[in-house]
């Protein structure tokens, strides 16, 4: 079993260290799998390309980096990521500013292990301040659903959503197609919503996946109620055809 974990980054050079070594802390014992970490640098000037050379240097687990001069949105970078990843990995998305735990990858093994034939799995994950700080009251949950159907429809009241608490195949995001590379935002919920349309449930685990940063500087800072239902919305007429024959209603309606 492989993992490939996920980053891209753009100007994150004081915060991407921790990410980097969070994912080489990774403990696989007992079990037996390999893991590496693949970081696309979007057009940083802040030094990070340096940084990457020198980390991807050091002894340790595989850490293989690529740079653009320009931005690139997230989605076409984590496409660029997976390409390069074996095709029987395990993908597990990590944000630039976040934390993975010790034994994350350990335990999505046991579920993979114990699940055999699924191809996607959700944990539950917490938040913390800038300085790594837990912040009570701010847990994120992963639901146990049913069936696809009923995610979707709880997605779409803006109930429940994902971020990057998954490990997934790349088997299964290569055939349904990879991330949305023009969506600005939720492109991650975008793709997780085919998942679903393919008519598979996520495994859910029994472990905290990684931390999420809350900053000043968050990609997501600004998004409200009313930014997230524009953004279902958005989702909702690319596969409108599909999810109306689900009986899955508009978002707002």
């Amino acid at each position: 079993m492989h993992f490939s974990v996920i980053t891209p980054t753009h100007q994150r050079r004081e915060l991407l260290p921790e990410a980097v070594a969070s994912v080489r802390a990774s403990i696989s014992a007992p079990l037996d799998f390999t893991f590496e970490h693949l970081i696309y640098d979007s057009g940083s000037r802040d030094g990070t390309a340096a940084y990457l050379r020198e980390a991807a240097a050091q002894p340790g687990p595989p850490l293989r980096h690529w740079h653009s001069p320009g931005r690139q949105l997230a989605g076409a970078a984590r496409n660029l990521l997976i390409a390069e990843a074996t095709p029987d990995a395990w993908i597990v998305p990590l944000d630039d500013d976040d934390i993975m735990l010790q034994r994350t990858l350990h335990n999505y093994a046991a579920q993979i292990k114990a699940h055999p034939g699924r191809p996607w799995f959700v944990a539950d994950f917490l938040r913390v301040d800038e300085t790594g700080r837990y912040l009570p009251n701010e847990d994120y949950y992963a639901w146990q659903f049913e069936s696809p159907t009923a995610m979707l429809h709880a997605i779409f009241r803006a109930e429940h959503f994902i971020q990057g608490n998954v490990c997934y195949s790349r088997a299964f995001v290569d055939k349904v197609g990879g991330y949305d590379g023009e969506l600005k935002m939720a492109e991650d919920l975008d793709l997780y919503v085919r998942f679903l349309l393919a008519g598979q449930l996520p495994v859910v685990c029994p472990h905290i996946s990684h931390l999420h940063r809350f900053h000043a500087r968050n990609v997501s800072i600004g998004v409200d109620a009313e930014t997230h239902n524009a953004d279902l919305r958005v989702i909702y007429q690319k596969y409108a055809k599909q999810l109306k024959a689900l009986g899955v209603a508009e978002p707002g309606k």
